[in-house]
This record gives C-alpha cells, sequence and structure tokens, in this order.
C-alpha cells in the first residue's frame, strides 16, 4: 500500500530523489496522490483572485477563468492516473486539504509562501512562481525545479510499468468549451496517461519552443505562466525576433482591472489571526464557504469511490453543484471590511472542516 502522507511534508522532494528502478507501482500511488494535492491547492487562491475582479466579463478575468477551467481539469485527470493504477484520491482529510499561508504540497518550490487574497501585483507574481517552467521562453526564472519536471518523471514510470494501467474507477466529464484539452476522460491505456500528463505540463508551462497552450480555449491563448506574467507586467507577450526566436512583454497595455481588496488570510482563518471577532453575519458567511467547500471535497472523492456509474455521475455533479454555491458568499464576503480599519477585507478561507 502507499504510504500517506500529509499535505505539509517532502513527500515530493523525497520521491524526485529516488533511482528510477524504485520508481514502482507504490512510488506511482504515492507520486499521483501528491500530484492531485498538488493540483487541488492552486484552486482556492486562483478563485480568490478572480471573485475579487469587479468586473467578471473583463478580460482579465476571463484570463484567470480559463486558468482555472484548466485545473479543474487537471485535478480530474490526476484522480483518473491514480486510480487508473490502483489508488484512490484523499481530498477529504484534514491532513490532506491545502493549508494557507503555507508551502505548496511536497516541497514543491518551497521558497513559495501560497496566500489567499485579491488580485494584486503580489498574487499575480506568486501565481507565476507556482506555474513557472524550468526553461521559460523568457528570460525570468527563479531556476527551482518545476512541477512540470515532477509530472515527466510521473510519465516516466507510466511508460516504464504500462502493465499497472487497469481503466478502473474513472470518472468522466467532458469540459472541451471550456478548451480543448479539458475534458475529464478516462484512462485505459499508456497513450491515454501520456496524454493526459502532457494537457496538465503544456497547460501550465507551454512548451519549449513556444509560451501558447497548445490546448487552448481560444485562438492564441497563452500557457499559465505567461499569463500571469502578462497581467503582472501589464503588457502582452510578443514574438520580438527570430531565429532564435525572443519573446518579451512589450505588446499591448493590459490594464489591471478594479477588485475587491480582500486581504490576506491568516493562518487558522481569521478568527485565529488577532482581529476582533467578526459579527455575526460575517462569521456564518465564513462558515457557509468553508463547510461548502469541505462537502466538495467530500463528494469528489466518493465519485472515485463509487461502483456504478450513476452515481459516479452524480457525486461528481454534486462536486460540481458545491463549487458553484462558493462563488455568492465568498463575494459577500468581500465585500466587508476587516475590523483593524486597514481598508482590506474578508475573503473565503478554504478550510476543510469534518462534517
Amino acid at each position: 500500500m502507499a504510504t500517506f502522507v500529509s499535505y505539509q511534508s517532502s513527500r515530493i522532494v523525497e520521491l524526485m530523489d529516488a533511482r528510477e528502478d524504485q520508481r514502482d507501482a507504490e512510488w506511482l500511488k504515492d507520486a499521483l496522490q501528491q500530484a492531485v494535492m498538488l493540483e487541488l491547492s492552486t484552486l482556492p487562491p486562483y478563485l480568490c483572485a478572480l471573485w475579487s475582479i469587479e468586473d467578471q466579463e473583463s478580460d482579465v478575468a476571463r484570463a484567470i477563468s480559463r486558468v482555472v477551467f484548466d485545473e479543474m481539469s487537471h485535478l480530474g485527470l490526476a484522480g483518473n492516473l491514480l486510480t487508473t493504477i490502483g489508488g484512490m484520491p484523499r481530498l477529504a482529510d484534514a491532513r490532506t486539504a491545502p493549508k494557507y499561508p503555507g508551502r505548496l504540497p511536497g516541497g514543491v518550490r518551497p521558497d513559495l509562501n501560497v496566500f489567499l487574497s485579491g488580485l494584486t501585483k503580489e498574487s499575480l507574481e506568486l501565481f507565476s512562481r507556482i506555474e513557472e517552467p524550468d526553461d521559460p521562453v523568457t528570460v525570468e526564472s527563479s531556476g527551482h525545479t518545476s512541477i512540470g519536471a515532477f509530472y515527466s518523471a510521473i510519465g516516466e514510470a507510466f511508460r516504464q510499468h504500462p502493465e499497472l494501467i487497469t481503466g478502473t474507477q474513472q470518472i468522466r466529464r467532458l469540459m472541451s468549451h471550456h478548451g480543448e484539452g479539458n475534458d475529464v476522460l478516462e484512462i485505459t491505456s499508456l497513450a491515454d496517461a501520456e496524454k493526459a500528463i502532457g494537457i496538465i505540463k503544456e497547460q501550465g508551462e507551454g512548451t519549449a519552443a513556444s509560451p501558447e497552450n497548445p490546448h487552448p480555449g481560444e485562438q492564441g491563448e497563452l500557457a499559465h505562466f505567461y499569463v500571469f506574467r502578462e497581467l503582472f507586467h501589464g503588457r502582452r507577450l510578443v514574438r520580438t525576433s527570430e531565429n532564435p526566436d525572443r519573446w518579451e512583454f512589450a505588446g499591448d497595455a493590459i490594464a489591471m482591472p478594479s477588485a475587491l481588496s480582500m486581504g490576506k488570510v491568516p493562518a487558522g482563518g481569521w478568527e485565529a489571526g488577532g482581529l476582533p471577532a467578526p459579527d455575526e453575519e460575517t462569521r456564518q458567511l465564513l462558515v457557509e464557504v468553508n463547510l461548502q467547500y469541505s462537502a466538495m471535497l467530500r463528494f469528489l472523492e466518493q465519485a472515485w469511490q463509487a461502483t456504478a456509474t450513476a452515481m459516479m455521475q452524480s457525486r461528481l455533479a454534486a462536486a460540481v453543484t458545491r463549487m458553484r454555491m462558493l462563488v455568492e458568499p465568498s463575494q459577500l464576503l468581500m465585500q466587508r471590511a476587516l475590523p483593524d480599519g486597514s481598508g482590506k477585507t474578508y475573503g473565503p478561507e478554504f478550510r476543510y472542516v469534518e462534517p
């Protein structure tokens, strides 16, 4: 049985240090549980930034929304990669659920402190570093091993052990209206596994030759790293020379949209952050978001656990419904001022709570 490892660990670093001949079925199960946790960990910070934007039809909101849908499909694909080899995603557990502020799971990019806040230059810098490839086509790089490198190791392990793929416990959700790579499909062969891993890597990082997303929702859509760098710089990324290609943020200006000034959620939530206690209505909104978020994680787990297709689809639909139910209370929280005179507002905590 694969080792159970909590969210706050260095397990990915340890897995990457393992020799190739040690990367067996148990290694792959451990790695894919970490991948599931990694994909989930990006959603709350991206959603807080998205929901803080006042004009949800703005180009910036639409760009971040496309990234969010990509990440949702990545979570589904990572879960299917795990279940096809006999594993089972662990999501609805205080030990595996994301902790904010804090590091990414598994010790990936240990220099990053991932926080929840509204859309700011600081949050865009954070998002860029989460998605950063090992060799970006722009000159910017922080030099740490990327999430993409971790997925490359997972892909190689599948190629070494294709016999592990069984096609069992696979969820299916068609999402190609959000982008051609966004369908969550069954993993029943090595080709399926390689395709899923390629989508996850390339939507986040692009390719070695181009910053564009090879699986776009619309023509010319960039990979996530470059989307966030464009927004950070406030300029479109353009090719400024060829042979060799050179890309720079020197195109048309991108205006930073007006956003609600959600503050950074402190460790343990707002009430643990040394602020005066929120009023009862604010507290109820915080509780509602945490309950719906936790229910969403439980329904996702149950979808993969279901043995009947109808039950699987029912649990998955329930998870999607809970996700949608997070939007209104989260945005209401962002309209409620913190009681410290900072000018910042509350926002969702995304804390897992037991039923």
